[in-house]
């Protein structure tokens, strides 16, 4: 699972480079997130704007990389297309997580 990380201000934006996350690179992708993560301060903003699929497994990674952020860190999303919002929006996650339309608009917006 690639992802690219650079900081804007206060804010780490991880950009996931792959159209999928599902069962195949979820636990790839738990574990490059922490990696990522493990240091610095600010929000973490994830982009999902590559990312044309997710599945269960998917999902379960994005949160339990939500849960592994560390101290006063958060995370948001940000591009979700189309297919990939249903699914958050199905499950209801769209409640649990800051959802922003793009990373523009995340990094305009302090939540």
């Amino acid at each position: 699972m690639k992802l690219s990380s650079t900081m804007q201000g206060d804010a780490q934006i991880i950009v996931a480079q792959e159209p999928r996350i599902d069962a195949a690179v979820a636990i790839q992708f738990k574990d490059r997130m922490k990696a990522e993560t493990e240091q610095g301060e600010g929000r973490v903003i994830l982009d999902l704007s590559r990312v044309e699929f997710i599945d269960s497994s998917g999902l379960g990674a994005i949160v339990a990389a939500m849960k592994q952020i560390s101290g006063q860190r958060r995370m948001e999303l940000a591009g979700l297309t189309e297919t990939v919002q249903k699914v958050f929006r199905l499950t209801r996650m769209d409640t649990i997580f800051a959802i922003h339309p793009t990373v523009e608009d995340a990094l305009g917006k302090q939540v």
